[in-house]
């Protein structure tokens, strides 16, 4: 890695580098793992895998009016979010303020404004402070280690489930070789009740966990097989392809999804 950029505004938090390499532009958080990518001359696309599969929650809520975001990085998901769903509005919660600044200054991440409001905060707190107000949760915190403590633990699992707006649904990045991925699966399937689902990413070790609120979607992949496609033409993600890996992976019965 040779970062051309690096940020440390507060001793509290890891530092923020950036760096290139053919054409993509990575931001690192205290070390060489990546947290988020940008391809320079398609900026608004969303270069890495799993964030396209965090998007997979449109094949339930095609048109979300409340989106919370836990874990700016380097704005991939905010962007596209932004630029794609007119209809909605994006809170995203940051707690390193370096991270937001890096995204503004190098991921080309706009301005507030009346459907966007990145928050340099604790989105734990804020997780906790919402009550039946979101359509859609993701959480994607991540430290240069691990995933942060407090985005997965029992309680804050149970607050996410409060947050959601009766038929919403929550998005969580898991890393599937994660020593804890069994402990942090249990917790969110405790908390929803077992109505989760996984599509893990084809290549890497991210794996996209969702959990709905009830009232639950129709559970029938066929389903989604027309939704997937029409989300594919218009928005450009392989939607069928991660319908047919959930298919491989779940299974669902009256009750709700099982992996």
């Amino acid at each position: 890695m040779r970062p051309f950029g690096r940020q440390r505004l507060t001793p509290d938090h890891d530092p923020v580098e950036i760096s290139e390499k053919k054409g993509i532009r990575y931001l690192h958080l205290g070390g060489p793992a990546i947290q988020s990518a940008m391809r320079i001359k398609d900026p608004y696309a969303l270069e890495l895998e799993y964030t396209r599969a965090m998007l997979a929650f449109l094949l339930y809520n095609e048109a979300p009016g409340k989106i919370a975001l836990i874990g700016l990085g380097g704005a991939s998901v905010a962007k596209f979010i932004h630029r794609n769903l007119p209809d909605s509005h994006l809170t995203a919660l940051e707690i390193n303020p370096s991270v937001v600044s890096a995204a503004r200054s190098f991921f080309l991440l706009p301005e507030d404004d009346d459907r966007l409001s990145v928050i340099v905060g604790d989105g734990a707190q804020y997780v906790r402070e919402q009550s039946a107000a979101l359509d859609v949760l993701l959480v994607d915190g991540y430290d240069a280690q691990r995933i942060v403590e407090a985005l997965a633990s029992e309680d804050f699992y149970a607050a996410c489930l409060d947050a959601l707006a009766p038929g919403g649904v929550a998005v969580f990045n898991l890393w599937g070789s994660d020593r804890f991925f069994d402990i942090y699966f249990d917790r969110v399937a405790r908390a929803f009740d077992n109505h989760t689902l996984i599509l893990p990413a084809e290549k890497k070790g991210n794996i996209q966990l969702f959990a709905f609120k009830p009232p639950l979607p129709d559970l029938r992949f066929a389903s989604l097989n027309e939704r997937a496609r029409r989300l594919e033409a218009r928005l450009g993600l392989e939607m069928p392809v991660f319908v047919e890996r959930m298919k491989q992976y779940n299974t669902t019965d009256a009750g709700g999804f099982r992996p």
